[in-house]
This record gives C-alpha cells, structure tokens and sequence, in this order.
C-alpha cells in the first residue's frame, strides 16, 4: 500500500471516528481535549462539530494555521505528561471526549509513547467518556470501542471509560 493510500486511510478514519465519538457523547457536560494541535485540521473539525462544550488544546507549540489556532484561554502549552495532569486538578475527570494525534512516522517511539501516556490519558475522561486516538493505547481500565462504518481497522482506535 503506497504511503499516500496509508495516509487517506488515516484521515477518513480519523472523521469517522472523530464524528463517532462527538455524536456518542453530545449529551455528556464535560470538555472535549485535543492532544497535539499540529496544523489544526482535527481541532477545526472539533470546533465544527462539538456543541455546548468548551474545548481546550494540549500543545508542546503552537504552530497551526492561524484559521485552526486555538484562544489563549483554552490552551494548555508544554509537555502534555505535565500539563494533561495540572487539567485533570483543574477539571477532575470529567472529560467528555479525548482526541491524540500525538504520534509521528517512527512506529516503535509512537508505540513507546502510547505506553507512557496511557495511564496520564485514563484518569481524564469521565464515565462513558470515549478517547479516540491515531494509536494503540495501554489502559488499564478504558475498552477498547468497535470502530463505525468508514473507519479502516488499525488506523484509529476507539476506547470507552466504564461507567
């Protein structure tokens, strides 16, 4: 499969799911969380969609086009291992919905990192909260969630907090 064909696989299982999720949890009160803005597309998307919810950006820099950047006030900037706990002090676990794009080409460092911030990821989401994620992540206690029609198995995961 050509790289470009990976890439496309991605992106319309991302919306999927992304779409998925938003619909799946449009009744929960709690924030939505982007983890990693890059250049925005999935956070537009968020702000398209999600309704009645605020959403806040975990970045390490914002470097977005300025149609897709985030207000200062909903973002949270630095190492998302530091700032993702200070919002769970701030929120407690009542996040509603968790997207990561956190990843990057290399496989095995994404798969190093998936494990490390698993168990930061968890604590976040509210019951019946739903992460969607472009990698296989290591929680003790989410499920992982069949993924909808249009989504290419193994480009995108779904997880559920019980509850």
């Amino acid at each position: 499969m050509s790289r470009l064909d990976v890439f496309i696989n991605r992106m319309v299982s991302q919306r999927a799911c992304l779409d998925y999720a938003i619909a799946a949890t449009s009744e929960m009160p709690g924030p939505v969380f982007e983890l990693g803005l890059g250049n925005g597309r999935t956070y537009h998307h968020l702000c398209e969609k999600v309704h009645g919810r605020e959403i806040y950006v975990f970045e390490r820099a914002i470097a977005s086009n300025p149609a897709s950047t985030p207000p200062e006030e909903t973002t949270f900037l630095g190492d998302v291992m530091e700032t993702l706990p200070a919002a769970l002090e701030r929120f407690g676990p009542n996040a509603s919905l968790v997207h990561a794009d956190l990843g990057g080409q290399n496989l095995e460092k994404n798969d190093i990192f998936a494990r490390r911030i698993s168990p930061v990821i968890e604590p976040v989401l509210a019951p019946g909260g739903l992460m969607v994620s472009s990698d296989r992540m290591y929680f003790d206690a989410l499920e992982e969630v069949p993924l909808p029609d249009g989504a290419v198995e193994g480009r995108v995961f779904i997880y559920r907090q019980p509850g």
